[in-house]
């Protein structure tokens, strides 16, 4: 049996899947990957870097920006290889192991970012609450020490996970539904009992992101009582104006991840390119939306990339 085994998990090859029902579009598709992955990729960059060398920018707020950033970061590479490599070269072969490492970090680098995010709404909780406070309770050690616990928090949850999975025996079809290794869609083309492995994913996700989220809309309600006790209307706006990018980070985050999970749900009559796709902008989606967002809606870092863009051209 332990023959069996290692010829079915450590030795297989799995064959990752394009877009099905359209291979024909699979040049145009490639072109909006590869654009979409050049500008999460510069855009995160471009972030970290305005936050590393701008003094001003030396902030709690700012601080947990560039862990968000640095986790995108680790998103799109985790996926950028085997996704380009399917559409530019047709190259589906991923052996068991790099599956499971793949695997691994785009399933840490998920948690990481509903971690951030939880951390950043506790960020906004805290300036707005008690602003006097503020850098006091949010001191560099504390946010390395959040940084670690985030890191931390989702190794240990990924290991039983790629654990249970090194032990199950694959003799079906070993044809994946996905440009990249998704839990799901290897336990499904496992010949052997999966319930435990199931059991543990749900028990993943509800203890990460669905936990995540309870506490982040428990520290928006708390945001929104300390804002309406707030007397100036203009004081109003403005504490609810700092609040925007986060919501929109948390949105980019969340509504894909929901569809995803509704999708493999109740989508079983879809066409597969649907599954597909929305698996696909579950990955990139958040990556190449949150630098624009927070470029956009937050003066701070505007002001900071405009100035950083000026001095890469006045050099040139």
């Amino acid at each position: 049996m332990s023959t069996f085994q290692n010829i079915t998990s450590s030795s297989i090859v799995f064959l990752l899947t394009g877009v099905p029902g359209l291979e024909a579009f699979h040049t145009w598709i490639s072109v909006l990957f590869c654009f979409l992955y050049i500008t999460a990729l510069s855009g995160n960059s471009l972030i970290l870097f305005v936050i590393v060398t701008q003094p001003n920018l030396h902030e709690p707020m700012y601080y947990f920006l560039s862990m968000l950033s640095t986790t995108d970061l680790g998103l799109s590479i985790s996926t950028l290889i085997t996704m380009l490599g399917i559409f530019w070269f047709n190259a589906r072969e991923i052996s068991f192991n790099a599956c499971l490492s793949q695997m691994f970090f785009i399933q840490l680098f998920t948690v990481m970012e509903s971690s951030v995010l939880l951390a950043m709404a506790f960020d906004r909780f805290v300036a707005i609450s008690n602003p006097l406070r503020y850098t006091s309770v949010l001191t560099d050690l504390k946010i390395a020490q959040i940084g670690a616990a985030i890191i931390t928090r989702g190794t240990v949850i990924q290991i039983p996970i790629l654990v249970l999975l090194k032990r199950l025996s694959f003799c079906h079809s070993h044809v994946l539904h996905h440009s990249y290794c998704f839990h799901p869609d290897v336990m499904k083309l496992s010949c052997t009992d999966t319930r435990i492995n199931s059991a543990l994913g749900l028990t993943a996700l509800i203890t990460t992101a669905g936990v995540d989220s309870i506490f982040i809309i428990l520290s928006y309600l708390l945001i929104i009582k300390t804002v309406l006790s707030i007397a100036s209307p203009e004081e109003r706006k403005k504490a609810f104006s700092t609040c925007i990018s986060h919501v929109g980070a948390v949105a980019v985050f969340y509504i894909p991840l929901i569809s995803l999970s509704f999708v493999h749900r109740f989508g079983k009559r879809a066409p597969p390119y649907v599954h597909t796709l929305i698996a696909n902008a579950y990955l990139l989606l958040p990556p190449v939306m949150n630098p624009v967002i927070y470029s956009v809606k937050t003066k701070q870092i505007r002001r900071a990339v405009l100035k950083v863009l000026h001095s890469s051209a006045a050099k040139m």
